[in-house]
């Protein structure tokens, strides 16, 4: 078991940076892949940024690539979502979640354990 606590969301103006954090507790941290995921009202909860367990690879939603970075520190059970020249659809709440199948970060099937999510707000 592992234990997912977002935080760092908020209010921003268009253009502008937040940088999320996603605190783990429970299982080694290291064991996991970790994502972001977001959701906006009335859609659905697509994939934005996943790591692997070393931090080595990175994949990215193409909507994201060049604006957001995913990093991960495994000495503080942490992964960060760095997010900058964000959009007003950037909008939505974000989650994080834990992998322990590798091969399917970009799906949400591929997740076994989701946070509550930080919300974030981009005002246009």
């Amino acid at each position: 078991q592992v234990q997912l606590v977002e935080s760092g969301g908020g209010l921003v103006q268009a253009g502008g940076s937040l940088r999320l954090s996603c605190a783990a507790s429970g299982r080694t941290f290291s064991t996991y892949a970790m994502g972001w995921f977001r959701q906006a009202p009335g859609a659905e909860r697509d994939f934005v940024a996943a790591i692997s367990r070393s931090g080595v690879s990175k994949y990215y939603a193409d909507f994201v690539k060049g604006r957001f970075t995913i990093s991960r520190d495994n000495a503080k059970n942490t992964v960060y979502l760095q997010m900058n020249s964000l959009k007003f659809e950037d909008t939505a709440v974000y989650y994080c979640a834990a992998s322990l199948n590798p091969g399917q970060l970009m799906t949400r099937s591929g997740y076994d354990y989701w946070g509550q999510g930080t919300q974030v707000t981009v005002s246009s």
